[in-house]
């Protein structure tokens, strides 16, 4: 449930606890234990191979040099990796089609600018292209939900924004 408070901002009631989850999740998985899990596994790789080995050593005489050089062929290594599995691989793909499958703006128009501007256009051009082919004329409500819907574009083309709904529509799971 959303409520507007004055100044146009949420305050999340039911939402908060699984948004603040989700968030957590972000700045946990993407930032704190990606550098950890590199960190660690350069220390360990270090100091646990190339310390035993006395070619390795020779190649690699401080944790520093081990650590520059593993990044230079790193960096380039994983993001080939990456392009490949975005771009040849058919994991990325099925996983699009996963999130799409449960996402529910796939199936509904998302609020704002679709279900205020866009959606109500496309409508509206609909009408009177059905009526043009059946030689109607247009009435006067047709020209003035046409004229509210210029407005709303005007609004948005010299960068204002639309006014945020009371409550966003809730999402019912069948």
């Amino acid at each position: 449930m959303l409520v507007i408070l004055q100044g146009g901002h949420f305050k999340l009631k039911k939402t908060l606890p699984f948004r603040s989850w989700f968030y957590f999740r972000t700045g946990y998985l993407q930032y704190f234990a990606f550098i950890l899990s590199l960190g660690n596994m350069l220390v360990l790789t270090y100091y646990l191979a190339v310390t035993d080995s006395s070619t390795l050593s020779s190649l690699f005489p401080s944790f520093t040099s081990y650590a520059i050089l593993f990044i230079i062929v790193l960096l380039p290594a994983l993001s080939l990796v990456g392009f490949l599995h975005m771009k040849k691989s058919l994991a990325f793909t099925s996983e699009r089609n996963i999130f799409a499958e449960s996402h529910p703006y796939h199936y509904k128009l998302p609020p704002g600018l679709w279900k205020e501007c866009v959606a109500p256009l496309l409508f509206e051009l609909l009408i009177i292209s059905k009526k043009n082919l059946s030689d109607e004329k247009s009435s006067d409500d047709d020209l003035k939900r046409l004229q509210a819907l210029e407005k709303k574009f005007e609004l948005l083309s010299n960068g204002g924004s639309l006014p945020k709904p009371d409550k966003f529509d809730e999402i019912k799971k069948n």
